[in-house]
């Protein structure tokens, strides 16, 4: 199920990136603040919000012109999404190998190695459901991963060119951690949204030569 090998370099990145940063922003709390567990349907009602929010905000050009406090925002935002996203998936990996005798704690190397493995079945809907998440307008699609790893990045680095290179070099090893927790080459679409990554960060260069 490639959309794991997504979660997981998205993931890498965003725990490389935030240790480059100050621990607070204006009050905001540390940029690497997971936000507070909530039940299902408030998580779920919150997260509709934040992908709204998202959506507005990478629909703007100026986003590197926000205010520092916007910003902080928009990473928190960001992050809570990903959280949320990244630990439904988890846990419904965990209950799918539960059920099938495997032990793999979400999130730790076993998990994924079983993940890369390959051994292990879903039922219909879990897989129509993880194809629909990797497709071409999915939230773990080549498109979306990408522009959510470049907002962060510029969420993160204000208009300064040197921060956005540190951000780049903070998704480069976010894809090599990911690689090595999978025990191996990511799938082709970590690679593409790779390629895509590095295609924003080129662009945004070229506008600030």
């Amino acid at each position: 199920m490639q959309v794991s090998n997504q979660d997981m370099a998205v993931r890498a990145y965003t725990q490389t990136a935030q240790a480059t940063q100050k621990p607070a922003v204006n009050g905001y709390g540390a940029v690497g603040e997971i936000a507070p567990k909530e039940n299902e349907k408030v998580a779920a009602e919150k997260n509709t919000e934040r992908d709204v929010d998202r959506v507005e905000l990478s629909q703007d050009a100026n986003i590197t012109k926000m205010s520092q406090s916007d910003r902080a925002s928009l990473v928190n935002s960001l992050k809570a999404d990903l959280d949320n996203q990244m630990n439904r998936f988890t846990n419904m990996m965990v209950q799918t190998f539960q059920k099938q005798g495997i032990t793999a704690a979400a999130g730790s190397n076993d998990f994924w190695r079983m993940m890369a493995s390959g051994n292990f079945t879903v039922d219909a809907k879990t897989k129509a459901d993880a194809q629909a998440a990797i497709s071409e307008n999915g939230y773990w699609g080549v498109s979306q991963t990408s522009q959510r790893i470049f907002d962060f990045a510029q969420a993160l680095a204000g208009d300064d060119v040197e921060k956005m290179k540190e951000m780049q070099a903070a998704v480069e090893k976010g894809f090599k951690q990911a690689g090595e927790a999978w025990g191996g080459d990511l799938p082709s679409i970590c690679g593409d949204t790779h390629t895509a990554v590095n295609k924003l960060f080129d662009d945004y260069y070229a506008s600030h030569k």
